[in-house]
């Protein structure tokens, strides 16, 4: 059978699942019917993928990671090796839950979740936001968040290229690497695009003009 993404010999993807164009698949997944994942992506060594996951596209997953149903990855997510998520709340041995009773989790376009972290599951990580290593994530992460410990906290802010940011007193900043500028109210973080920029240095200029 022709495809356009690779999987190793030693994986398993079962038939009904659907897999874009340029995605690896290495050592030992199991990808299960009904699951999406988009292209350009890269499944580390012993991942599983569940029937009602969904993966987008450039989405790394490093080994030993299991993308449970109800799991919703975005573009450009990064999980990093035994990150753990979870889909029930109040798990028992003796008691099956069905799938009514679980609950979703959404990791938003480009986010990070560091080595070991847990992502405990009705959570959505925001977009850009960066989880620490080892740390449990048990309520909503804002956009361009630092979160870490048991429980997390917020402890800063990241810019979209992955560097911290630090913001001063009129709560704007601008990156030291890649010169990305944001402004924060509260615990809403933006990045200000070239557009608004632009436009708002127009407006300065045509302020300057009627006062002179």
């Amino acid at each position: 059978m022709n495809q356009d993404y690779f999987v190793h010999e030693s994986a398993y993807v079962d038939d009904g699942a659907i897999i874009g164009s340029g995605t690896k698949i290495w050592h030992f997944c199991h990808v299960m019917s009904g699951a999406q994942i988009g292209e350009n992506c890269v499944l580390g060594q012993n991942v599983f993928v569940g029937g009602k996951a969904k993966i987008g596209n450039n989405v790394h997953i490093q080994n030993n990671v299991s993308v449970y149903d109800l799991v919703t990855l975005e573009d450009d997510v990064f999980c990093g090796p035994s990150m753990v998520f979870t889909n029930v709340i109040n798990p028992r041995s003796a008691v099956r839950r069905s799938i009514d009773e679980y609950r979703s989790t959404l990791v938003k376009r480009g986010a990070t979740i560091g080595a070991n972290a847990t992502i405990v599951c009705g959570n959505t990580v925001g977009e850009y936001a960066f989880v620490g290593a080892g740390s449990v994530v048990t309520k909503d992460v804002p956009d361009y968040a630092l979160v870490y410990g048991n429980a997390t906290r917020i402890v800063g802010w990241m810019c979209k290229c992955g560097e911290k940011l630090y913001f001063g007193d009129d709560d704007t900043t601008e990156c030291q690497k890649c010169k990305g500028k944001y402004e924060k109210s509260g615990l809403i973080v933006k990045r200000i695009e070239q557009s608004n920029l632009i436009l708002s240095r127009n407006r300065e200029e045509q302020y300057a003009d009627t006062i002179c």
